[in-house]
């Protein structure tokens, strides 16, 4: 089955061109052109990924991608102008998975987009139908959830791809290079910092006290590992 791809932009000559060249990889594409009529097509269709635009009328896009990211996990790449802070884009208040300075290159777009698929497509094939369970935390593997005190932890899928790398991989310290590489693949032309970023809101999610974690360590100089007791 062919993805569905949301693209949200109050420019229709960008709509235009990306669901002209989307298409001809096979994506079926469909279109909002505010926050408001994006949040409603959100919650009346299913997607398998969006591509939102941080500067929309009637509902900016950071509000759009935290109200989609309360409910579901579906992967979002945020398109910003120069300037705009990851952190507050890629960071705990908001849950982007990705994101692109404008003006891109459809190309690089298009490889973000293929890295993500192929990141969810792996996932399932290796995932078994097994848990992992540590200090009152229970990973389900099969249908990605985390449950902390038999609470549901609501992460994206990036913050999960991470917690399963670190929880199957327990003692193991991975550098910022080899997450980079791992998570985010070859095609990924971000920063170290995107790394920092997401561990930080993972953190944030999964950790009683951030500052002091029991799930997340860091080996200062090296990089991170996922507790081995």
């Amino acid at each position: 089955m062919n993805k569905k791809i949301l693209v949200v932009d109050d420019e229709p000559l960008i709509v235009k061109g990306l669901k002209f060249s989307l298409e001809q990889d096979g994506y079926i594409i469909d279109a909002a052109y505010d926050g408001e009529e994006a949040l409603d097509k959100v919650n009346s269709n299913e997607y398998d990924l969006i591509i939102l635009d941080v500067m929309l009328p009637k509902v900016d896009g950071l509000t759009v991608c935290q109200k989609i990211r309360e409910k579901m996990s579906v992967p979002i790449i945020m398109l910003t102008a120069k300037g705009e802070d990851m952190d507050k884009i890629l960071g705990l208040e908001y849950g982007a998975d990705d994101y692109l300075t404008k003006p891109f290159n459809i190309l690089e777009l298009k490889a973000r987009i293929k890295a993500i698929f192929r990141r969810s497509m792996a996932t399932k094939e290796e995932d078994k139908s097994r848990q992992i369970k540590v200090n009152g935390m229970v990973i389900n593997l099969d249908s990605r959830t985390v449950l902390i005190d038999d609470k549901e932890v609501n992460l994206t899928a990036k913050e999960f791809d991470l917690l399963q790398l670190f929880a199957t991989n327990p003692g193991k310290v991975f550098s910022r290079e080899n997450l980079l590489e791992t998570i985010w693949k070859y095609d990924y032309l971000g920063d170290l910092r995107t790394v920092d970023v997401h561990i930080r809101r993972l953190r944030e999610k999964i950790e009683k006290n951030p500052s002091q974690p029991e799930f997340i360590f860091t080996k200062w100089g090296v990089g991170y590992y996922f507790t081995d007791k």
